[in-house]
């Protein structure tokens, strides 16, 4: 883990290393923050249900902060399986009968494997509460990992610039085809590379040009 510090002589700003996290002190400070906001929205009358809940959660507010000590390679894949798949994999669902729907997984507080069994209308409703309302933004950047960050030279790229050339490289459409289904869409049984002219779908003429596709009105 590692933390963004910015002060000292010069008002310098460093990467600084830290091995441990006082959990303990994250679910108090949790439940502190989130309950004066709660008082500042709702108002003096929250006051007695706030002390309510100071007095029967004496260990703070749950929170899922487990330690991640993978490399930076693990964390990308970590992330862009969450932001390219569905809320829950497919191998988590162990069974349909058309009216019920049995699904597990592993539960944060106790790594529990947990099963359950739901109507298919519940389950449903599951997993249309994780669809983001229309232009509500799921990634957002700050601080040093804003654009044009003054900071932004002292830190190093997760990807590096080799490897961001070969993705770039290989993300026109004719490779796209060739790694995920094994196969050249343009190389003709004669033994020759074909060319394409003209691409038409669903009555939408699509024009390739310099690599890329633009689509126009057409038959």
């Amino acid at each position: 883990m590692f933390f963004f510090l910015k002060g000292g002589v010069g008002n310098n700003t460093a990467w600084r290393p830290v091995k441990h996290f006082n959990y303990k002190l994250l679910r108090y400070s949790f439940r502190t923050a989130l309950l004066n906001k709660l008082e500042q929205h709702i108002g003096k009358s929250f006051k007695k249900i706030k002390a309510f809940i100071y007095k029967h959660c004496s260990n703070g507010f749950y929170v899922y902060a487990k330690p991640s000590l993978c490399n930076n390679k693990e964390v990308i894949k970590y992330i862009g399986r969450y932001l390219g798949r569905p809320v829950i994999a497919t191998s988590r669902i162990d069974n349909y009968d058309g009216n019920f729907v049995t699904f597990h997984y592993n539960r944060h507080e106790d790594n529990k494997l947990i099963v359950e069994t739901v109507p298919a209308a519940d389950f449903i409703k599951k997993l249309i509460i994780h669809i983001p309302e229309k232009h509500f933004k799921m990634i957002r950047y700050y601080g040093v990992y804003a654009k044009h960050h003054k900071n932004s030279h002292k830190l190093f790229m997760a990807v590096s610039e080799q490897h961001r050339k070969l993705t770039l490289r290989n993300s026109n459409w004719r490779t796209s085809l060739l790694l995920s289904f094994g196969y050249d869409p343009l190389w003709c049984d004669c033994g020759h590379i074909m060319s394409v002219l003209e691409i038409c779908h669903k009555g939408t003429l699509l024009i390739e040009k310099y690599g890329k596709l633009y689509a126009r009105g057409g038959t």
